[in-house]
């Protein structure tokens, strides 16, 4: 790789072409249990390359809806979208989804403490929310509850620390 190709990259990461072990767990953990999206309008954030909002459209879901800021990461949802055959709407933008949604699924976005305020804004949005999560070591952010906690693997594997390998999933849902 050259130094102008390797600046490229670094510039420009291409997030997307891995599958994140939160995001994995979290695919896994929709497919066993399809009840938290089967005939609900399902908006997955930040969605990479699609594997959890494909796995929520194989798991039922009235309608998929996925989000991420980064063109690339559309344009692989899409492919992937359309290699398992499910209809998934691609938006760039969290603000311009005008379509109504029932619960919102995230996995891989609390890496940066910067997004954490993304919590509230899921929950004025949706209602409910799954969040997939090996980042955040004291996770506290109350209405969200732990339901679920596994081992995952990024892949490919970067033989990241074992701390990332523990995947915990949160569920959030709105009061009053």
């Amino acid at each position: 790789m050259s130094h102008d190709e390797m600046l490229a990259v670094m510039n420009y990461p291409a997030y997307w072409a891995f599958c994140w072990a939160s995001g994995l767990v979290l695919a896994q953990f929709i497919v066993e249990h399809p009840e938290w999206v089967k005939d609900k309008r399902v908006l997955d954030f930040g969605c990479g390359s699609g594997v959890v909002a494909i796995a929520a459209a194989k798991a039922g879901a009235a309608k998929v809806i996925a989000c991420d800021i980064d063109a690339d990461a559309l344009i692989a949802t899409q492919a992937n979208a359309n290699h398992n055959q499910v209809a998934i709407t691609l938006y760039s933008d969290f603000y311009a989804i005008d379509e109504a949604v029932d619960i919102i699924i995230v996995a891989d976005v609390l890496y940066d403490k910067e997004n954490l305020p993304w919590l509230a804004r899921f929950l004025a949005r949706a209602g409910q929310v799954l969040v997939a999560d090996s980042r955040v070591k004291n996770f506290d952010y109350p209405p969200y509850q732990l339901i679920d906690r596994r081992a995952g693997t990024t892949v490919p594997d970067l033989d990241e620390f074992d701390e990332f390998r523990d995947v915990r999933i949160y569920f959030g849902e709105a009061t009053g």
